[in-house]
């Protein structure tokens, strides 16, 4: 792993393809199986249930998403092992996560 220094603020949001129109995102890392973004719901976000082959991490920054019955708000983390069932995932206010998908 080599070490990577970002200022997020200067970062363009790109569109997040395989998500709810109007979800946006930075990429931190993607390396060795590895991945960390910045994710950003809009309002009105809708996202079936999956499941991945890595251990799954979200850290919400702002806002506040609903999933499997509960609400994670601003400051709030959720570990998904790998091979786990999560979401349905819906957000009707937006929301801006920190996600990072763990190497395999």
């Amino acid at each position: 792993m080599k070490e990577n220094f970002l200022n997020t603020d200067e970062m363009e949001w790109q569109d997040a393809r395989g998500y709810t129109e109007g979800t946006k995102m930075k990429v931190l890392r993607d390396e060795e199986g590895a991945r960390t973004i910045l994710l950003k719901l809009p309002a009105g976000f809708d996202l079936e249930g999956h499941t991945h082959i890595r251990t799954e991490q979200h850290f919400v920054l702002e806002g506040e998403y609903e999933a499997n019955g509960k609400t994670y708000g601003a400051g709030t983390y959720q570990l998904i092992p790998a091979q786990t069932s999560h979401g349905p995932y819906t957000s009707k206010t937006g929301a801006v996560l920190l996600v990072i998908w763990d190497p395999a």
